[in-house]
């Protein structure tokens, strides 16, 4: 079974074509999407995928937005809280 990403909206950012290899000294794994020259790496295989799915949503524009003004408050109030405990 093959997944044509042209075919399916929800599988537009899903890399197709990919080189997986682990880094010289063995201590990550490298990934890049052959299409888009995009590229991340992970301590695991499954990371460095994971990595990439998202690293290449957002090269096309189907990943992250911009933050509410609410969690921009909420992300303010924990930063302060969290310096109050230091």
């Amino acid at each position: 079974m093959s997944i044509e990403s042209d075919d399916d909206p929800e599988n537009a950012s899903v890399p197709t074509q990919i080189s997986l290899e682990l880094s010289d000294d063995g201590e990550v794994w490298l990934v890049r999407d052959e299409e888009t020259g995009v590229a991340t790496e992970g301590e695991t295989r499954q990371q460095a995928l994971e990595m990439l799915d998202d690293a290449v949503a957002a090269y096309n524009g189907a990943a992250g937005r911009e933050p509410t003004d609410e969690e921009l408050r909420d992300g303010n109030r924990s930063r302060r809280e969290h310096e109050r405990i230091d």
